[in-house]
């Protein structure tokens, strides 16, 4: 028999009722809140299985709380939207967020049993599911790119997508995936090749995703080609994805012209995470407390020096690089305060400290800020090659530990107390 939890929060007390009388029936342990504010505190306190959120609620929207519970990293269980007067476009926007379904009421029990039983199967999966486009970040970047994420999203033409390695554009292509419709990405392209139908059958009426087109071979090319001329019969979404410069492949003959045009009539670039540094610290609070949502580690928080680290980086890995950092410091750091310390430990570990690279560091801005970029990225390096020994810091650099220590705050580079041993 079901022992899963469930929270019901609906401002209708009838509803209420009915829906708790039917999933005990059923052996599942019910919690009931009546608005926002009560769900809120029933989500912390019971940590449920899944919740059966109503969209028109007094005091929060239902859909106001999803956004809510997504940008805090407290969507780690299936949500499952419920109105009386629902349409195509809430269900759609509710999915994008990241609830998993959507009832319409009056809701049928069969209905009502079907579904909750789909999204408990979804708990390991939602628990573990990457980060939405909504939690991306509140940068003018990542507040653009959102703008024309929205624009794009019912157009049925097939969209590139363009950016490094790990700067979220999975996260964009999961965006444009509506509600109940297939998702197809191929872990390997001989599927092009060897069986091109197979796949668009599968994707049909759904979306179909090519994470790295760059990288596919002629015969790859000349078989993506033939079915990007059938995406309408199936109905099929296509949304690909590029780190590598398509045009210069072009012109090397490396990729096919006629193919690069047909993908590219639609083309959208993804900011890399050193491009909205700004988001940094609230991804990784997010990040770490989905770590400790999920029981993977214990009770954790950023010193805000610590942070003030994160930001500063060039993440040249982006989200992933960040997100694998974090998870090391949850799981590593030796205090409940993740202090500077740690995270210049890590960092070193990851090797992934600033190099001084035309990429990394800011050229449109004026020679002040391009040289206290300079500076910032020369410190942390020496900072963190000597383990934060001053007298060692202060020797290679060729200043007095007097003039080093006013350099650094000048700079805005702050010390952990460790790092002010001789």
């Amino acid at each position: 028999m079901a022992t899963n939890q469930i929270l019901v929060v609906d401002d209708e007390v009838g509803i209420r009722e009915l829906l708790s009388e039917i999933l005990e029936d059923e052996g599942y342990q019910v919690k009931l809140a009546e608005n926002a504010s009560q769900a809120r505190v029933q989500r912390m306190e019971t940590r449920p299985d899944l919740v059966l959120l109503d969209i028109w609620m007094p005091d929060t929207d239902g859909i106001t709380l999803l956004k809510e519970w997504a940008s805090n990293g407290l969507l780690t269980m299936p949500v499952v939207m419920m109105s009386g007067h629902g349409t195509i476009d809430t269900a759609v926007e509710a999915t994008r967020i990241g609830a998993v379904d959507f009832l319409e009421k009056p809701i049928a029990m069969q209905k009502l049993l079907s579904t909750v039983g789909r999204a408990l199967k979804r708990v390991t999966a939602q628990s573990q599911q990457q980060l939405s486009l909504a939690s991306l970040g509140k940068s003018p970047q990542i507040a653009e790119l959102k703008k024309r994420m929205d624009q794009i999203a019912t157009l049925n033409l097939p969209l590139l997508l363009v950016g490094e390695v790990g700067c979220g554009i999975d996260i964009c292509a999961r965006f444009l995936h509506q509600p109940n419709t297939q998702w197809i990405t191929p872990e390997n392209y001989a599927q092009l090749v060897d069986a091109p139908l197979d796949l668009l059958q599968q994707a049909q009426d759904g979306l179909l995703f090519l994470s790295e087109i760059g990288e596919l071979s002629k015969q790859e090319q000349k078989a993506l080609m033939m079915l990007v001329s059938k995406l309408g019969k199936y109905n099929v979404r296509l949304v690909c994805a590029t780190s590598k410069p398509l045009p210069e492949l072009v012109g090397q003959g490396l990729f096919d012209a006629s193919l690069y045009q047909a993908l590219s009539v639609l083309t959208l670039g993804v900011p890399s995470l050193r491009v909205h540094r700004e988001d940094i610290p609230d991804l990784a609070r997010l990040m770490l407390s989905r770590c400790v949502e999920a029981g993977e580690a214990p009770l954790r928080e950023f010193s805000t020096s610590a942070l003030n680290a994160l930001r500063n980086y060039s993440w040249p890995g982006n989200l992933i690089q960040l997100e694998n950092a974090v998870k090391t410091l949850a799981l590593t750091s030796l205090e409940e305060e993740i202090s500077l310390d740690e995270v210049n430990r890590v960092l070193s570990q990851f090797d992934i400290e600033p190099q001084v690279a035309d990429h990394a560091l800011p050229l449109d801005v004026g020679l002040r800020e391009a040289r206290d970029a300079f500076e910032r990225v020369y410190f942390r390096h020496h900072i963190n090659k000597e383990r934060g020994n001053m007298s060692r810091i202060a020797e290679k650099v060729g200043l007095e530990r007097t003039h080093l220590y006013r350099k650094l705050k000048q700079l805005g580079i702050k010390m952990g107390k460790r790092n002010h041993e001789q």
